[in-house]
């Protein structure tokens, strides 16, 4: 699996929401504020696994078709993933 720029820049953003909500931790601020962040943080998670997911889902089935194999495992698989990140 190759991981795309926009891949890792989404996880990269993800890490520097994370160090933000650590830093709102040390200076105590108001917790809806923190709670805010973290649930920003959580959804632009779950959006890189959908994007990782869903390219890998793309390549294997391609992949499966040109070998001329079965693709509803891998599309099977992709749906664990997914049921697995939530």
């Amino acid at each position: 699996m190759e991981y795309t720029d926009q891949m890792k820049h989404r996880v990269k953003r993800v890490e520097g929401q994370i160090r933000g909500i650590l830093r709102m931790m040390d200076e105590e601020q108001d917790c809806k504020e923190l709670v805010s962040q973290m649930n920003a943080a959580r959804t632009a998670l779950d959006r890189a696994v959908g994007l990782v997911v869903g390219s890998n889902l793309e390549q294997c089935v391609r992949e499966q078709t040109e070998n001329g194999e079965n693709d509803e495992q891998v599309i099977q698989e992709a749906v664990n993933l997914l049921v697995k990140s939530r």
